[in-house]
């Protein structure tokens, strides 16, 4: 059974195997031990901390293989970027050069540096190991953080956000980021993505162009990665595309990748997860059904095949399931049919 739930001090050595799997553009968890540690602290202290608004919250889980005890992916919420450091992204709109006189009218895409998503919420560090991108394990990973944001609606905003990783090669060069060092940097892609990850921004505000920037002016691989995905991350953004996030023309600063974002009151999962009361006993069926408690730092979630009635105000779960999910006959459990 995969089961996510909130990290613990003891994952440290397996954050750090995931952290050096995931490799270059993950920026969100780079290879850096000391600042693993940090963020695992802070996700400790964010689930036991009272809370009445988002603030500075970081919230980390992991998916266990409760067979093995494997730690085999990760996912995190911020409950509210750039409050603290400035939250950056490219806002890729219009500007129309038009003369009557010369009978021209012509628009033009240009890329315009921003802070517009300050205070909104963050799904970030989304990681699942080669050998468990299977079955639901990925939407487990994602979708549960839906769950735990249905339930817990005051530590978070209203927009929720997802950056998504751009283009790069193998050996983390990003087309993008190679037309912005050429003219602005004098640093490749993944030591700029690394400092970011480590909390080293001053040098975008330093160094990024102040003025919009002509895409067209851009080399036309740069022109082309523009609010495209990594390979890797095309199954990530389709499903958040189907939970109703939508993209809004803003991409990395870095490679160029897309911010997907959406109203909590429209995603997916948000509207068609119900509470239901816990009965023990058999059940089997071929509905593929998320599940998880409503507790803060006990968080537990789970995927079951199940006999499944959304109109039913009772759920039957196996005590293996319930136990898993630290629940007891007559507790409320949130659920939704995948």
């Amino acid at each position: 059974m995969m089961i996510l739930r909130p990290i613990q001090q003891c994952d440290y050595p397996a954050l750090l195997k995931i952290a050096h799997e995931s490799g270059h553009g993950f920026t969100s968890l780079p290879n850096n031990e000391a600042l693993l540690q940090k963020k695992i602290d802070h996700s400790v202290s964010s689930f036991a901390k009272s809370a009445s608004q988002p603030g500075d919250e970081g919230y980390l889980f992991v998916l266990e293989d409760s067979e093995t005890g494997e730690v085999v992916g990760t996912s995190a919420i911020e409950a509210a970027v750039g409050l603290d450091d400035a939250f950056y992204h490219y806002h890729l709109s219009k500007a129309i050069h038009s003369s009557r006189t010369l009978n021209v009218y012509k628009a033009v895409d240009i890329l315009t540096l921003c802070n517009d998503y300050t205070g909104a919420t963050e799904l970030c560090t989304l990681f699942l190991k080669d050998g468990y991108r299977k079955n639901n394990n990925g939407k487990l990973l994602s979708k549960a953080r839906f769950m735990f944001i249905k339930q817990h609606r005051e530590r978070f905003a209203e927009t929720v956000i997802a950056e998504m990783r751009g283009v790069s090669n193998e050996n983390g060069d990003s087309p993008f980021w190679q037309w912005l060092e050429e003219h602005f940097f004098s640093m490749d892609f993944p030591t700029a993505d690394y400092l970011t990850g480590i909390g080293q921004k001053v040098f975008i505000a330093e160094l990024m162009p102040k003025y919009p920037i002509y895409v067209n002016l851009l080399s036309k691989d740069a022109q082309a990665v523009i609010g495209q995905v990594h390979d890797n991350t095309r199954p990530a953004i389709s499903l958040l595309k189907s939970e109703g996030f939508t993209f809004n023309g803003y991409v990395d600063i870095f490679d160029a990748g897309p911010t997907v974002e959406a109203k909590v009151d429209n995603i997916a999962t948000v509207r068609n997860a119900k509470n239901f009361t816990v009965k023990i006993g058999e059940n089997s069926g071929e509905t593929s059904v998320m599940l998880a408690n409503e507790k803060l730092n006990d968080f537990r979630a789970t995927v079951a095949e199940l006999t499944f009635d959304a109109k039913n105000p009772e759920i039957i779960l196996s005590q293996e399931i319930a136990d898993a999910l630290h629940l007891q006959a007559g507790d409320t459990v949130t659920a939704t049919s995948l």
